[in-house]
């Protein structure tokens, strides 16, 4: 059953993110380039702290997720990202990367993965912020699927505990969230539009 679900989670995790690349290299889509890096190492340094402590299959979806990350924050730098950088977004980098070196200091996954999906959800920052002004520059099916893969993450790992299952659940919820602020923002948008004609 695990491999089951580990194998869904990895073709949901292409899925996602193929069309997203497709969507950055026509110009549709605009990602944050710091919130995709700091996803992207930050989801890379848990993969290995889960596969560390037994997580199995779902910490191989995590890790593939990751470096699909650091390739879109590549892409958002190279191509049509957006590479502001305002004062509150240093501080969402800042924080991030002083939470990135989490498993050397601690040497304990568990706080590693505390750590790191603490940095993880501040890497929502930027996007959040970028939202908030462009609420079309980001897709809303991107969100809401990831938040049912990393649900499947969660069935897939084979030793659930708080170090293999924070982050996907936490991950989850803010893509959840973040979907749902898109599509209220999205709809204000349209409404403020349809009031000015």
């Amino acid at each position: 059953m695990k491999e089951l679900t580990g194998a869904l989670a990895l073709a949901l995790t292409f899925a996602l993110f193929i069309p997203y690349v497709r969507s950055i290299l026509s110009g549709r889509t605009r990602p944050h380039v710091f919130s995709w890096f700091i996803w992207g190492l930050g989801t890379c340094a848990v993969a290995f702290a889960q596969i560390h402590a037994g997580g199995g299959y779902g910490g191989w979806v995590i890790l593939a997720s990751g470096v699909i990350s650091i390739y879109i924050g590549y892409l958002a730098l190279r191509r049509h990202g957006d590479r502001t950088l305002r004062a509150v977004d240093g501080w969402f980098v800042g924080l991030a990367l002083m939470a990135l070196p989490a498993w050397a200091l601690t040497s304990d996954p568990f706080w590693a993965v505390v750590l790191l999906t603490l940095a993880d959800l501040l890497g929502f920052g930027p996007t959040v912020r970028n939202a908030l002004h462009h609420p079309f520059d980001e897709p809303v099916w991107f969100y809401l699927l990831a938040a049912v893969r990393n649900g499947l993450v969660v069935l897939s790992l084979e030793s659930l505990s708080w170090t293999t299952g924070l982050f996907p659940v936490s991950i989850g919820l803010a893509c959840l969230l973040m979907a749902t602020m898109l599509f209220w923002l999205r709809r204000k948008a349209s409404r403020r539009s349809v009031t000015q004609l």
